[in-house]
This record gives structure tokens, C-alpha cells and sequence, in this order.
């Protein structure tokens, strides 16, 4: 037998009721529990929708759908790997690589000349990672205010809010800094590394904090065609 759109619904209150919040997540929950029950209830007829409903939620365990949160947020997370993985190589094809390679050459040339080049290095490094931080908190400020905080999209807080991939990105960088500061090791080969380094981390800062949300919306309706209507 198949559920109405009322029991469907019900679905999607119960899953929020057990801590989903995110509304593509509920989406593939609402979907399996529904098939399963339609199964139940096939096969008895005398078992109620509750009655399939519960004896299909005891399946997840006593996490309920804890795990399957995790488990999507995982697979979510490594798409999101692989679309900045993929936008940063980009740069590394013609013309890109030309206007990369230009910009070490002038970035090097730049804390050769320069007096307080360590300095300038060090500001460069700051004013991107603000830049960085200061674009996620506007994106989850601009998340919350949204028109129908009822339908939260994990992928899109996952765009939004992500921060792991900066934040890792700070320590190699940190280790940069300092064997800059050293004055045995301004060698060319140093200022070369440094001027690397900080191409490199500028271009990530670009995917992540502008580049990918600007086309957060083609992605996720690519995933979601409803997001479009939502």
C-alpha cells in the first residue's frame, strides 16, 4: 500500500522530532522509512502506520538516526574536498597558471626589495586569513536570517560554514613565517618558498571563502532540484 501525503508528513515531523535538522537529510530518511513501511503494511495488514513506524525506527539502534547524520555528513564533507580540490587545480591550467606564476615572480621580487619584508609577508598572511574568517561568519550570519529556517540544507551549511580546511591551512603557513623571520635562511630559495606558500594559500582562500559560494546555489540545486523551490 502506498502512505499518503499525511503520513508523510508525519515522517518528516518524526525525524525532526529525533534531532534531523537538516531537510535533505530527513529527505532520504522520510524516503526509506516510508518505503519500509509500505512494505510492513503490505505484508500485514492489521499493523498500523505507528505501529510500522516504530518497529522500523528500532532498526537504527539506540542512536536512532544519529549515525546516518554522521555517515551523510562524511560523504557530504569529501564532495566538498573534492569541488575545492578541483576548483584549485584549475589554476594550475593555461591561462591560470601564467597569471600564478606571475604573481610569485612579483610576490618574490616584492620581499627581495622591500624593506620590512617580514612584515609585509606577515600582514599578507593575517589580511587573508581575516578575509577567510570574516566571509564564513557573514555566510552563517546570512544563513541563519534566511526566509525558511524550517528547510536547512546540510550541503549548504557545509559550504557556508566551513572551516576545518582554513584553519589546517594556518599551521604550515605559521611554519612559513617563521623560517622567513629566520635572517640565516632569507636566502633566494627561502623567498622563493615564502612567495610560493602564499600564492598557493591566497588562491585556496579564493575557492573557499569566494569562489564556491558564489556557486553554492547551481550545486546544490544540481542535488536538490527542490532548492530552487524552497
Amino acid at each position: 500500500m502506498r502512505l499518503d501525503d499525511q503520513q508523510i508528513q508525519q515522517l518528516y515531523d518524526f525525524t525532526k522530532k529525533h534531532y534531523v535538522e537538516y531537510y535533505d537529510v530527513q529527505s532520504e530518511l522520510v524516503d526509506h522509512l516510508a518505503n519500509a513501511i509500505e512494505e510492513q503494511m503490505t505484508e500485514n495488514q492489521n499493523l498500523s502506520f505507528d505501529q510500522a513506524l516504530q518497529a522500523e525506527f528500532k532498526k537504527f539502534g539506540i542512536f536512532g538516526f544519529m549515525d546516518v547524520v554522521e555517515s551523510r555528513q562524511k560523504a557530504l564533507t569529501r564532495k566538498y574536498h573534492k569541488m575545492v580540490w578541483q576548483h584549485f587545480i584549475n589554476f594550475f591550467g593555461i591561462p591560470k597558471i601564467v597569471l600564478s606564476a606571475s604573481a610569485v615572480v612579483v610576490l618574490f621580487y616584492l620581499l627581495k626589495v622591500l624593506l620590512w619584508s617580514e612584515i609585509i609577508f606577515g600582514t599578507l598572511l593575517s589580511a587573508l586569513t581575516l578575509v577567510l574568517y570574516v566571509k564564513m561568519i557573514a555566510s552563517a550570519i546570512k544563513s541563519r536570517k534566511k526566509a525558511t529556517p524550517e528547510k536547512r540544507w546540510l550541503f549548504e551549511q557545509i559550504i557556508n560554514g566551513y572551516g576545518s580546511i582554513s584553519a589546517l591551512l594556518i599551521i604550515p603557513l605559521q611554519l612559513v613565517g617563521r623560517i622567513y623571520d629566520s635572517t640565516a635562511l632569507q636566502s633566494d630559495n627561502a623567498l622563493w618558498f615564502a612567495a610560493t606558500a602564499m600564492v598557493t594559500y591566497s588562491i585556496l582562500v579564493y575557492v573557499i571563502a569566494v569562489l564556491i559560494p558564489l556557486k553554492a546555489k547551481r550545486y546544490l540545486t544540481e542535488m536538490y532540484p527542490e532548492y530552487s523551490v524552497a
